[in-house]
């Protein structure tokens, strides 16, 4: 059933790439909200986050400086914002912290934006007075109520009280957990964690220095360290839901604090099956030429060039990446080699791919002189690219940018040199006979190439 249910989803795009089984780890835009949303999903997809919370009052974009994000956007609009966050594959959960009027015709335009945009859970500090209401709302619209904890004074600053106001409601209605503005409160977010243990729907999670003056966030796991805790005791009750990181200081340039705070869940937290296609250290790689590549962080530098081999063999599989090519780049993605000088392989074909460009069999998204993909879905030279590629017995799929590219089954390939469209190819095995467990490798074409995120999830 597993199985079933990561190929299918690829049918809709890239898949969801967490750590942890049941737990979705999500930027909460207030992370960015010195920049654009737009610019805010591009930051998400360098961080390799499949998941975002955006707030209401963010400026859209650079090219409509006096538009913010917020459930009065425009049906255009909105089609715009779905478009880029498919594209990056990247999904929208959660909306707030937004006000919630207390008069339904005004609540109903924000479900009604929220329903359209695909958003699971509505964040909000609502008048007690207006629950009811809100109640029958989420029930209807089958999107659940969060209720914030901003610091003392808000009125939900006291666990207690968020806790006093979800007893005897359906569990549509729950806490948004601020562990944060707990600490800010002079409160332990553990104890508060605690005593919300089952109304939690998701967490704007923070790692809080208490003894710095004013207090600051920091990366997860210094200052006084308490978000280790909170993750062993969100999966000590059984948490299933979306932990938002929200970072809220160096606000110019906060990118390296908030990917130290993603790996050091990606270190404390089980894995789900997905895991780095390298090491760091590149020592469970093959390299054709000594420092050839650097791992840095999350991404991968050609150095001295020559390609790269992974020491493990892989059968079926979800592999997931990002890369970005320069002018004039040649590259690709080899799938089941035997050995690094041994062809024919799969190669999965990477390069420079200027907008109009007819597509044919050595095009960015298509199996190299096999079959060409079925549209030109390439971003320009300079910009990231995220590729899935799916490997399923005979199956391999692409999906470049969002766009299923390639959809083929090696066995209708029965002749050599020969594709079933009786066009020519180069190799001299058929593409049925191929071996179907193999390396997987990164090509140097002695041009320009780089790529992160590199994840892969075997497949039974």
């Amino acid at each position: 059933m597993e199985k079933i249910v990561l190929v299918a989803a690829l049918l809709l795009g890239h898949p969801a790439t967490d750590t942890y089984d049941g737990w979705r780890l999500a930027i909460q835009n207030w992370t960015f909200n010195r920049f654009t949303f737009f610019d805010a999903i591009e930051k998400t997809s360098e961080l390799g986050l499949d998941w975002m919370e955006a707030y209401p009052g963010q400026r859209l974009s650079s090219q409509v400086p006096n538009v913010v994000f917020d459930h009065n956007l425009s049906s255009e609009q909105r089609r715009q914002v779905k478009e880029a966050l498919a594209s990056y594959g990247i999904r929208l959960v959660n909306y707030g912290v937004v006000s919630m009027p207390q008069q339904e015709d005004q609540c109903r335009r924000i479900f009604d934006f929220a329903k359209q945009m695909g958003i699971e859970t509505i964040i909000a500090e609502p008048a007690q007075s207006s629950l009811d209401m809100l109640e029958r709302l989420c029930r209807e619209y089958q999107i659940r109520l969060a209720i914030h904890n901003h610091p003392k004074p808000s009125p939900y600053w006291d666990p207690n009280t968020v806790l006093a106001t979800c007893n005897g409601r359906s569990t549509w209605i729950g806490a948004c957990a601020d562990t944060g503005h707990w600490v800010r409160s002079g409160l332990d977010p553990l104890d508060c964690l605690r005593r919300l243990k089952g109304r939690v729907i998701c967490v704007h999670m923070k790692e809080i220095d208490s003894s710095a003056q004013p207090m600051s966030d920091v990366v997860w796991g210094r200052g006084q360290a308490r978000v280790g805790a909170l993750l062993r005791e969100l999966h000590a009750q059984g948490f299933k839901g979306v932990i938002s990181i929200e970072y809220e200081a160096d606000w110019e340039d906060n990118m390296d604090q908030v990917a130290g705070c993603i790996g050091f869940y990606n270190r404390v937290m089980r894995p789900s099956g997905w895991q780095p296609l390298f090491a760091e250290d590149l020592s469970d790689a093959i390299l054709a030429k000594p420092g050839g590549w650097q791992m840095v962080g999350n991404v991968l530098y050609k150095r001295a060039g020559g390609d790269i081999w992974t020491k493990a063999t892989y059968g079926n599989f979800i592999l997931d990446l990002q890369f970005k090519t320069e002018k004039g780049t040649n590259s690709g993605v080899f799938l089941r080699a035997q050995k690094p000088e041994w062809l024919p392989w799969p190669e999965v074909q990477i390069q420079d791919e200027p907008p109009g460009q007819q597509m044919d069999r050595h095009s960015c998204g298509g199996i190299y002189d096999i079959i060409a993909p079925s549209s030109n879905a390439a971003r320009p030279a300079g910009q990231w690219n995220r590729m899935t590629i799916t490997a399923d017995g005979p199956f391999v799929s692409v999906v470049l940018n969002g766009r299923k590219v390639v959809d083929m089954n090696l066995n209708d390939w029965t002749e050599p040199k020969r594709n079933p469209d009786g066009s020519p190819n180069k190799f001299d095995v058929a593409y049925k006979d191929l071996p179907r467990v193999g390396m997987i490798g990164l090509q140097d074409h002695q041009t320009p190439i780089t790529f992160r995120n590199l994840r892969i999830r075997p497949l039974p």
